[in-house]
């Protein structure tokens, strides 16, 4: 399954579940338009200073494939 169907499906479970690891993210930092997991990924690991698979196994229980 792609990280844009993972994202899609789950994206106000997993928005939830980043807010309540990451307190400081607001809901501009959470904005996911379709297509631009990329970009959301990225600005989440500004934000965070979490590395790229560290965010993926935290969001989908596993590295991103």
């Amino acid at each position: 399954m792609s990280l844009e169907l993972k994202i899609k499906g789950n994206w106000n479970e997993l928005k939830g579940k980043l807010k309540e690891k990451y307190a400081d993210l607001t809901d501009d930092d959470l904005m996911y338009a379709e297509g631009q997991e990329d970009q959301l990924l990225g600005k989440l690991q500004q934000k965070t200073g979490a590395a790229k698979e560290e965010l993926s196994k935290f969001l989908f229980g596993k590295e991103e494939e």
